[in-house]
């Protein structure tokens, strides 16, 4: 017996060997086929307003519509309450011809829209549009199966919602972010390829922080540029802002200008098992106002810093950072910076557990903590450095607090431990010579070779 869940598998493998008549979109969907009424693949003309008619009639019988394999010229579809629009993945083909917006829905109870390409022919769209797929304020909204391309400002946008965005391919959005959640209450971003993005791959923030609970999760980003400059508002693989509550996990990240992941200002916010690739500046970074991060078990190789956990003057604090490979982390950032220390493995300020890490081949130190007097109750054990110039930067600074650096191992290093003030080393090894001078380090069991 052919269902609804069989056959939207079907979908997802290019299985189309019945989708062509009234009456099989009738019994899988028990919705209608958009092109017995009037849709035509292959028309030189705009046929949104037709498919608009469609989906209007289709929303007030509760019904899904079906689209058959080809090549549509669309433009200002507005999706309505109960929308449920589905094609043939990699078949069904909408091609914007620019006008005010590609397509928008606000304000729906439920939003779907799977198996459709969307290609935006980098054709501008009104502000309030903001992206190819733009899902506002919908209590379920479900984005899966499709491609979205050549968008001008994003690829998806869904903001004010709950439901998921899973199993698509965005590629060459050149505004804001392949996928954008904004505001959100309760979304998935799970299982999407996005790759080639002018400015982020995926960016969820908040204009007003709050709880926002996204899970990021599953997805594969790559090839993401900074073309709006700056020194890591824009470059980043995922990206969150003032977002608390949000899961990161999972994810393949590659071959970003500025960080992998890219956390600011989120608290209670978890960056676990993620392979984060040849970030162009620090790869994964929880800064200014946070309070709450889980950082671990993630692989990071290659980046002028491999882990930043910062900014106490900002309030950022309390971190686990835990069972993460650090490795292959250089000082080639794309901006000239004199000020910030870079080819560290981990830094890190406040209230903070290092324990279980394997930093190598950090081209100045293993970890970095503190700077200046911003250092408190940190806890580096049980780590494992080696081959770099100096095992652990420590901030001596007036002012700093409490700080064991105990249990770890330091091999092929210059040095084991120094003190620093800022840029200037003021401590011979505390390895050896022992830190009697300076009662809030505890420095014991530490093995360097």
């Amino acid at each position: 017996m052919i269902t609804r869940r069989n056959f939207l598998a079907g979908l997802g493998a290019g299985s189309v060997a019945l989708a062509n008549s009234q009456a099989f979109a009738q019994q899988v969907f028990g919705g209608i086929n958009a092109n017995s009424m009037g849709l035509q693949a292959g028309s030189a003309g705009d046929q949104g307003k037709i498919l608009q008619k469609i989906l209007n009639k289709a929303s007030r019988n509760n019904q899904a519509v079906f689209i058959e394999p080809g090549r549509y010229k669309i433009s200002n579809l507005t999706l309505p309450e109960n929308s449920r629009l589905i094609g043939v993945n990699g078949a069904s083909v909408f091609e914007y011809t620019g006008s005010d917006h590609f397509i928008y829905s606000e304000n729906a109870n439920h939003v779907e829209l799977v198996g459709i390409t969307v290609d935006g022919g980098l054709q501008p769209v009104k502000d309030y549009s903001k992206a190819n797929i733009r899902i506002a304020n919908a209590k379920h909204v479900l984005i899966e199966h499709c491609s979205i391309s050549n968008a001008s400002q994003s690829g998806i946008e869904v903001s004010g919602s709950a439901g998921r965005v899973s199993k698509n391919r965005v590629d060459t959005a050149v505004g804001t972010a392949g996928i954008v959640g904004q505001a959100n209450t309760g979304l998935m971003i799970s299982e999407n390829v996005v790759s080639e993005c002018a400015n982020a791959g995926i960016l969820v923030y908040r204009r007003e922080r709050g709880y926002d609970n996204t899970i990021i999760t599953n997805n594969r980003v790559k090839f993401i540029s900074a073309v709006s400059g700056g020194t890591g508002q824009y470059g980043n693989g995922i990206n969150t802002w003032q977002a608390d509550g949000v899961m990161i996990s999972n994810n393949h990240v590659t071959d970003c200008a500025y960080s992998t992941i890219r956390s600011n200002s989120c608290s209670n916010i978890q960056i676990t098992n993620n392979t984060c690739l040849r970030a162009g500046e620090t790869s994964i970074y929880s800064e200014f106002a946070f309070q709450g991060a889980l950082i671990s078990g993630n692989i990071v190789d290659g980046a002028a810093r491999g882990i930043s956990i910062a900014n106490l003057d900002h309030g950022g604090r309390l971190t686990v950072c835990s069972n993460n490979i650090v490795r292959n982390v250089h000082e080639n950032v794309p901006y000239a910076d004199e000020t910030h220390v870079f080819g560290t493995g981990i830094l890190a300020e406040a209230d903070i557990a290092i324990t279980g890490n394997v930093i190598e081949s950090t081209s100045r130190f293993g970890m970095l903590l503190g700077w200046g007097e911003y250092l408190r109750n940190v806890s580096a054990s049980n780590n494992i450095i080696r081959d770099t110039k100096t095992g652990f930067y420590v901030s001596v600074v007036e002012g700093t607090g409490d700080v064991s650096i105990t249990n770890n191992v330091i091999n092929k290093a210059k040095r084991g431990i120094v003190g620093y003030r800022w840029q200037e080393a003021v401590t011979g090894d505390l390895v050896r010579d022992g830190t009697k001078q300076f009662r809030n380090l505890s420095i014991t069991g530490n093995r360097l070779s």
